[in-house]
């Protein structure tokens, strides 16, 4: 399933944030890139040394993890540390398929990946997530507070900025729901249960859908 979801972060998380990383010390992505990809992979990385990385981490999970969309959509079990990149002018991320396990001590299993946009589209050019499917090839670059949710099986890369510098987080996530297709199942199921909810209350209807979405998380679910 692939998802965007807008106003993740407000306008003043957006700016606190860049006060905060404006004076932070970033690292060549090199240094996380796995062998196959280090040629290919030219940005800088905030380094886990740096004095707010933990607020920010604190910050930037929080607010995805209370998105009643984006945990839905999810259905997260573990969501890794999230890597703020940064791209200026000439950087870009060539071809590549996310690592199936992701840490650096325990491994998590990568489920979906995601990306959420900090710098919005007027601050720089270029710079668009490509993602690859059998239809071929679709760019985004969503507004600044937003998230896009992918399998982490597609092949993606970031086109090379060409002017101004983008700013992202990305991150991954183990789910409860381990395949793509059962997820969007029950993200369509969810959707509109709450729909017939909030339309008219707890009919015969509602708990018919919502019997069916929860005896298929419990077939599907994995703890």
């Amino acid at each position: 399933m692939l998802l965007c979801i807008g106003s993740i972060l407000k306008e003043p998380q957006l700016a606190l944030l860049k006060k905060k990383l404006a004076k932070q010390s970033f690292l060549d992505g090199k240094d996380t890139a796995g062998w196959a990809v280090k040629n290919i992979k030219r940005n800088e990385q905030l380094s886990k040394k740096a004095t707010t990385y933990a607020d920010i981490q604190q910050m930037l999970l929080a607010a995805l993890l209370s998105h009643e969309v984006f945990t839905l959509a999810a259905m997260p079990q573990k969501v890794s540390p999230l890597l703020i990149s940064r791209y200026s002018k000439g950087m870009g991320y060539g071809t590549h398929v996310d690592n199936a396990l992701m840490g650096e001590g325990e491994k998590m299993r990568s489920d979906i990946s995601f990306t959420l946009f900090l710098s919005d589209p007027a601050d720089y050019e270029g710079g668009e997530l490509v993602l690859e499917d059998f239809s071929g090839e679709q760019p985004y670059k969503l507004p600044a507070g937003s998230v896009i949710l992918y399998p982490s099986t597609m092949l993606h890369r970031v086109e090379t900025v060409t002017l101004g510098e983008r700013l992202v987080a990305v991150g991954w996530i183990q789910s409860h729901i381990r395949s793509s297709e059962k997820r969007q199942i029950i993200f369509d199921l969810e959707s509109v249960k709450r729909d017939i909810f909030q339309a008219s209350g707890k009919t015969a209807q509602f708990d018919t859908i919502a019997k069916t979405a929860s005896n298929l998380w419990r077939l599907w679910a994995e703890t």
